[in-house]
């Protein structure tokens, strides 16, 4: 998924840099698929309008 300058796949290896992550090549393909359906969920959850009298809870009780 790109949007607007990000790339899964670049975001996927500089993050494997920064930790320090030996991702195996047979396994760079899953990840960036499972990143990029996260990517499309975040988009969902906040594209959802709030409205302004919205307050944080908090905690969180079921």
């Amino acid at each position: 998924m790109e949007r607007e300058g990000f790339s899964v796949g670049e975001y996927v290896d500089q993050m494997a840099l920064l930790l320090d992550l030996q991702l195996r090549d047979e396994y760079r393909d899953g990840v960036v698929g499972n990143f990029e359906r996260i990517s499309a969920i975040a988009n969902l959850v906040n594209s959802f309008p709030l409205g302004e009298d919205i307050e944080v809870a908090p905690v969180f009780e079921p």
